[in-house]
């Protein structure tokens, strides 16, 4: 049943794109906003008859910390270290949709923030949201892979580090699964990065970077069944012109 799940929230994830949006002001501010929905006629060619049986109704708007508040008496019982890791999600504000009936399924996540150091890992906000809801221990940790973002004015990091081997491992399995029984479909299925800088952009890390034509956005893409046997590929570093 396990395999089963993880089978088919990997259908699900690669028929989708997912948008990663970051500005940043001079002052070192700026927001950020990850978006993801779903191509209807990718995911209806995987899903085959499933497709046609959803049903499911959702349209969710919340800031995290209303968990937080909500769910107090949760909150309280968790570590240290884990409550602080909650306080970074806590302006964080998501919007959810899914509905079979106007077949949109869309997951927006968004933060104004003061430094880039301070962007979490808005991949898991849902899993925090539920942990506290529910009580449950830290299932977001259950991913293999985490990111984080570094900015020092002139430098710009987006990190992606491999935190379980063995869970790599089964989502590199998992994929090659995938590619053997749906490699000939034409699927939409993308990863865009979209970076906004105050100033100019001196060099990128990645030659598959696009550079705008003001030198101050680049957009990389990729595909999502790459990113997920080779997180580590999305990693990148960004320097500016110090003028």
């Amino acid at each position: 049943m396990k395999f089963i799940f993880a089978f088919l929230s990997l259908i699900f994830f690669v028929s989708c794109q997912v948008t990663e949006t970051i500005i940043i002001n001079r002052d070192g501010s700026g927001t950020i906003e990850v978006e993801q929905f779903r191509y209807e006629n990718s995911y209806m060619q995987l899903a085959g008859e499933e497709y046609s049986k959803e049903n499911v109704f959702q349209d969710t708007t919340y800031v995290f910390k209303d968990y937080i508040h909500k769910y107090n008496e949760n909150f309280l019982k968790y570590k240290p270290d884990e409550k602080e890791l909650f306080q970074k999600y806590a302006d964080v504000k998501a919007h959810i949709k899914r509905s079979s009936y106007e077949k949109e399924f869309r997951t927006v996540f968004s933060l104004h923030f003061n430094k880039v150091s301070d962007i979490p890992d808005l991949y898991k906000t849902e899993d925090y949201a539920s942990d506290i809801q529910h009580n449950y221990a830290l299932t977001a940790e259950n991913h293999y892979f985490k990111i984080a973002y570094d900015f020092d004015g002139t430098i710009f990091k987006r990190s992606v580090s491999i935190i379980s081997t063995a869970e790599l491992e089964k989502a590199k399995d998992d994929s090659e699964k995938f590619l053997a029984k749906y490699g000939s479909s034409n699927l939409m299925q993308s990863y865009i990065l979209k970076y906004h800088f105050p100033r100019k952009i001196k060099s990128v890390s990645n030659a598959q970077a696009s550079i705008s034509a003001d030198k101050k956005s680049l957009t990389f893409q990729f595909k999502l069944a790459d990113c997920l046997k080779n997180p580590e590929d999305t990693n990148l570093e960004v320097i500016l012109d110090k003028d």
